[in-house]
């Protein structure tokens, strides 16, 4: 049962700082808010996220417009095909500042930014939120990302992870390059800091050097939380010896424990915890008064996906232009290696069929840019109750990011109608536990180099 388990339900919310949620149909249903280039915006959803007691609002990030389907820009512009995407440094600055308990995991990629900034960013934004920070991190995806950043291409898929491993050693190297009392500011004895308790990293890696110390002290939490998606064998063994809360898309409560087991034991041949990797699975949330107004709300959700919306997101995705092969065509081993995307993705499309597919029915079966994309919980309170209950008592996941069909309205419905359920099945919080993200989560603060 849920009181056996060693926290509440972990609760946040799937987002973009974009014209659309994650479902890009969103921005075309009547009921969602046109104005997501102000920070009133997304101040207004962190706000409804924090009645609802959520831990955190999750932001995913492309450093593109999709552009990889035929080469071009031009349909996903016309349609609104996650065409806008802001900066998420003033994004999560407005939604923290308008909140006290909110935490915010932001993305930034790996490939495209140096480790001394991303430390400096991160341990900046955890002072300034008093803790409230996570690093979502991630590799990027495509060309497009490269060719944005003066690169021709991308780097191959476990490249870029190899990459990855050293930029994690050297962000949280520089962390700890402040001890957690070095910090004096003693004005009678006119010590600012104690240079013993300040270290150098001197860093040298295959890909990367640094030297360091961060110019920051360091921050609440000691490390920002660390986040990270990733279901390839590759980003697996990433995931399992870095990240804290790991994103996983799964259908089946079946596929979500052996996930779950199998990051958990590769946490402790790591030598951690396995309390310290908690595992979070996105769903739609789609909830009426009565299971009828839920269906209805269903219907007029399907109906907003578009047919451009599907290649034009699934080439983005994968880094394959889709536009190219016929869909008649079928599916080789070939195929599947120029895919240098996400091919953890990739890979559950074709897993459990006994041939590959064709071009065609590889492309439905993503479900890309429609709402079937993702696990649906579709009812009322009550049933949705039941269905997340079911899934998190059967050990599954450690909790949900709940993915929005229109903004502000799902997380509105949300919080209004869904988490009083849940709290009074006691599986959701009823208040937050301390004042860092950390504390939220029940992860332990990291040591500093000097000691607790």
């Amino acid at each position: 049962m849920a009181g056996d388990r060693n926290n509440k339900m972990i609760l946040g919310a799937f987002l973009q700082a974009a014209n659309c949620s994650n479902y890009v149909g969103s921005w075309r249903h009547p009921a969602s808010e046109p104005n997501f280039l102000t920070a009133g915006f997304y101040q207004t959803i962190a706000r409804t996220l924090e009645r609802g007691k959520l831990h955190f609002a999750f932001i995913d990030d492309r450093l593109a417009m999709p552009g990889r389907y035929g080469d071009d820009v031009d349909e996903a512009i016309r349609h609104g095909v996650r065409v806008v995407k802001l900066d998420l440094t003033p994004v999560t600055m407005a939604m923290t500042m308008a909140t006290q308990h909110l935490g915010v995991g932001v993305t930034y990629s790996t490939s495209y930014y140096a480790p001394f900034h991303i430390a400096r960013l991160f341990a900046t934004m955890d002072h300034f939120t008093g803790g409230r920070v996570g690093w979502n991190v991630v590799t990027s995806l495509n060309d497009s990302e490269a060719q944005n950043f003066g690169l021709e291409s991308h780097l191959d898929h476990d490249g870029r992870y190899d990459q990855a491993d050293e930029t994690m050693e050297i962000v949280t190297g520089l962390w700890d390059s402040w001890d957690d009392d070095a910090l004096k500011a003693d004005k009678a004895s006119g010590v600012f800091a104690d240079p013993d308790m300040v270290h150098r990293l001197d860093y040298q890696g295959e890909f990367l050097n640094s030297r360091g110390p961060l110019t920051v002290p360091r921050s609440p939490q000691g490390h920002p939380v660390i986040m990270q998606a990733g279901q390839s064998a590759r980003g697996k063994a990433f995931g399992s010896r870095w990240a804290e809360v790991v994103f996983a898309l799964f259908r089946t409560i079946e596929r979500g424990r052996e996930i779950r087991t199998e990051l958990r034991d590769r946490a402790t041949a790591n030598g951690r915890d396995p309390e310290s990797i908690k595992i979070v699975t996105a769903a739609y949330v789609i909830v009426g008064e009565t299971e009828t107004i839920a269906q209805e709300k269903l219907a007029l959700i399907e109906s907003l996906a578009d047919p451009v919306d599907k290649v034009t997101l699934l080439s983005e995705l994968l880094n394959f232009d889709f536009s190219r092969p016929s869909l008649d065509q079928v599916m080789t081993d070939d195929d599947l290696d120029q895919i240098s995307g996400s091919r953890g993705l990739a890979e559950n499309i074709i897993e459990g069929g006994d041939r590959y597919p064709t071009f065609g029915e590889f492309i439905e079966n993503s479900a890309r840019g429609t709402v079937h994309e993702l696990p649906k919980f579709v009812g009322t309170p009550r049933q949705i109750a039941d269905d997340m209950e079911e899934w998190f008592t059967g050990e599954a996941c450690d909790g949900f990011m709940v993915a929005a069909t229109h903004i502000p309205g799902s997380y509105e419905d949300f919080v209004r109608l869904v988490v009083p359920e849940l709290q009074r099945r006691g599986l959701a919080q009823t208040e937050y536990n301390g004042g860092t993200l950390r504390d939220h989560l029940g992860l332990a603060r990291p040591p500093s180099a000097g000691g607790p």
